[in-house]
C-alpha cells in the first residue's frame, strides 16, 4: 500500500512560505513510477548566512512539482561555498538518505569561491560530459557568459548528481531541456523508475525500457 506524502503548493515554494516541518513532496500515488527521493542543494555563502532568501532551491522544487508524476520527496539543503561541506552534503544525500537524484544550484563559475563542480567531481564515480555540454549550449542561447560555466553531471552509485546555475530563470531554462534524459539515466544506474507529466521535460525511454 502506498502512503500519500505531504504536498506543498508551487506558490508557497516560490514565496518561501513555511513548510510545516515536512520535506517538500508531491506526485501521484497512482503513477506507474516509483517513489523518488531528490536532494536539492543551494550552494551560496550569502543565502546560507541569511543575507538574502534562497530563491534557487524553491525554483527547483517548483519544477519537481510540475514535472514529476511519480511520488517524490525532497531533502533540501542550503550550504556555503565550502568544498568539504558540499562534498559531505552530497555524500549524505546519496549514501545515507538514498536520493536517486541530487540537483545543486550555484557555484558553477570561474570565481575562486565557485567550487560546486569540483566537489561534485570528487564524489562521483563517473562524469557524464553530455549534461554539462548540453546545459552550456542551452544557456549560450541566452547569455554569452554561459561559456564560463563549469557545471557538470555525474553518477554516484545509483544516483545522478546535476549542477544547475544559481539564477532561477536560468534554472528553468536549463532543467526543462535536459530533464528528458534524467529518468532513463537513473534507470540505467539502478535507481527508481521515475515517470513525468507531459511537457518539454517529459521522460524519454527506448520502447523496451517503458513500463
Amino acid at each position: 500500500m502506498r502512503l500519500a506524502l505531504p504536498r506543498i503548493s508551487k506558490r508557497a515554494l516560490l514565496l518561501g512560505l513555511p513548510m510545516s516541518g515536512h520535506s517538500p513532496a508531491g506526485g501521484s500515488p497512482d503513477s506507474v513510477g516509483d517513489l523518488a527521493r531528490v536532494g536539492v542543494v543551494t550552494v551560496s555563502d550569502r543565502a546560507s548566512s541569511g543575507e538574502y532568501a534562497d530563491l534557487s532551491g524553491p525554483e527547483v522544487l517548483a519544477f519537481l512539482e510540475e514535472a514529476l508524476d511519480s511520488e517524490w520527496q525532497a531533502e533540501v539543503r542550503v550550504v556555503p561555498d565550502e568544498r568539504t561541506l558540499v562534498e559531505q552534503t552530497l555524500i549524505e544525500l546519496v549514501d545515507d538518505i538514498g536520493c536517486c537524484l541530487v540537483i545543486t544550484t550555484g557555484g558553477t563559475g570561474p570565481a575562486p569561491r565557485d567550487i560546486t563542480p569540483d566537489a561534485t567531481a570528487a564524489v562521483c564515480d563517473r562524469i557524464l560530459p553530455g549534461f554539462g555540454e548540453q546545459m552550456r549550449a542551452i544557456s549560450l542561447r541566452h547569455v554569452p557568459t554561459a561559456i564560463l560555466s563549469r557545471q557538470i553531471g555525474g553518477t554516484r552509485g545509483s544516483c545522478l548528481i546535476l549542477n544547475l546555475p544559481g539564477a532561477p530563470k536560468a534554472i528553468r531554462e536549463t532543467i526543462d531541456e535536459v530533464f528528458p534524459a534524467v529518468p532513463y539515466c537513473i534507470d540505467l544506474v539502478g535507481g527508481p523508475y521515475i515517470e513525468t507529466t507531459d511537457g518539454p521535460w517529459s521522460a524519454w525511454r527506448p520502447p523496451h525500457a517503458r513500463r
